[in-house]
């Protein structure tokens, strides 16, 4: 026989190492080697043996104390375990339950409690405008709501019946089963398959609600949706979703917001954007320009020799807070400048004029300028041959 490799080897830890540093050594070489993760691997079942041997020994006090002084010669003669190491006396459960809870399905979880539980949150989603986020609104949705039933008063038993205990899980709702691993009896809890988790068993179903103890049925809710609200953000209406069991409280109602896209405004967080056009004798000589907003028209006063693309701020006009609906973000506005189109001789001859007074841009002085050439078709395909 080969001779064993120290434990401490096994594990990866120093010699000094505390319990936490050893359990999750063994934690983690467990999972890596463990044969259900190694199918047909047998390198890997066997460092799986030598892990749990060597933790075994190390996460015992006494054993522990013995192999530092003896070394594996402290458990030569021991019969019944891997390489001559006696595993009688020791609860293989208890290490792996307490380790590999998850791992083999819940090791020795306590059957969950069948008390009373909130019911499940439903959700809807209704559309609005971009003028109802900014200001609120009240919506009115038609949703499928579960009501007790009046004729089983939401037991699901017929009338004159009641649920039985169930005998399979004694009402706990859970079952306890015992599993045989290579390192002993693993114990694992599941939901009780005859009740369903509910520690109850219905022998004759009420006709109505058949057994479920619920009545669906349309109903209209009106949902108050916030100054402020944004996209995707959802507005929740308690004790609107389905209802509890044993006992428990409705869940709630989830409402999510879809605002529709506005041709003219845009937001970003709590500010609103937009364009204006304004005319060029607007933009040269300045007035008064009147903007739209989410709050109506207002009128601004633009600056003589205002350029296009220049931004402005109406501030306290942008989107309320929802928290508090007095504050307010601010309305960003791009102005642009329109040139004229469709001018008759009139305003052609006025334009000359002016242009004649501001620089005579009509009249640019071109000579030792070269204009352009035009180029040939063949040119034409010869540049483009080139650029290849």
């Amino acid at each position: 026989m080969a001779d064993k490799r120290d434990y401490y080897e096994v594990l990866g830890v120093d010699k000094n190492a505390d319990d936490a540093t050893l359990k999750k050594a063994f934690r983690q070489l467990a999972k890596k080697y463990h044969p259900d993760m190694n199918p047909g691997d047998k390198e890997a079942e066997q460092k799986f043996k030598e892990v749990q041997e060597a933790y075994a020994v190390l996460s015992d006090a006494d054993k522990r104390r013995q192999y530092d002084q003896f070394g594996h010669a402290a458990f030569d003669g021991g019969a019944g375990g891997a390489g001559g190491f006696d595993f009688s006396g020791m609860d293989m459960g208890d290490i792996f339950g307490d380790i590999f809870g998850d791992f083999f399905g819940g090791g020795r979880r306590s059957a969950a409690d069948n008390g009373p539980r909130k019911g499940a949150n439903l959700r809807a989603s209704v559309r609005i405008t971009f003028e109802e986020s900014i200001s609120g609104c009240e919506k009115e949705l038609e949703i499928v709501l579960k009501d007790e039933c009046k004729t089983c008063h939401g037991t699901g038993a017929k009338p004159g019946t009641t649920p039985e205990t169930c005998t399979k899980c004694g009402g706990k709702g859970k079952v306890m089963y015992s599993q045989q691993s290579l390192f002993g009896m693993v114990q694992n809890v599941q939901t009780c398959p005859d009740c369903g988790g509910t520690g109850k068993v219905i022998k004759e179903k009420c006709s109505d609600c058949r057994g479920t103890g619920y009545i669906a049925s349309k109903k209209r809710i009106k949902v108050t949706i916030p100054a402020g609200i944004d996209n995707g953000q959802s507005v929740r209406i308690r004790e609107k979703g389905e209802p509890g069991r044993n006992g428990g409280p409705r869940g709630d109602l989830l409402v999510e917001v879809v605002v529709s896209r506005h041709p003219i405004f845009q937001r970003q967080d709590m500010n609103i954007f937009s364009t204006a056009p304004i005319s060029y004798a607007q933009a040269a000589l300045g007035g008064e320009v009147r903007i739209n907003t989410v709050d109506g028209d207002v009128l601004y006063e633009v600056k003589p020799g205002t350029q296009t693309d220049t931004r402005i701020r109406l501030k306290g006009k942008g989107v309320p807070s929802l928290r508090n609906k007095a504050v307010r973000g601010d309305h960003y506005v791009t102005l642009v400048v329109q040139v004229p189109t469709n001018l008759n001789e009139a305003a052609k001859e006025a334009l000359r004029k002016f242009d004649a007074e501001t620089g005579d841009s009509l009249h640019t002085d071109t000579k030792g300028a070269e204009k352009p050439k035009k180029k040939s078709f063949k040119e034409k395909i010869k540049e483009s041959f080139e650029d290849l």
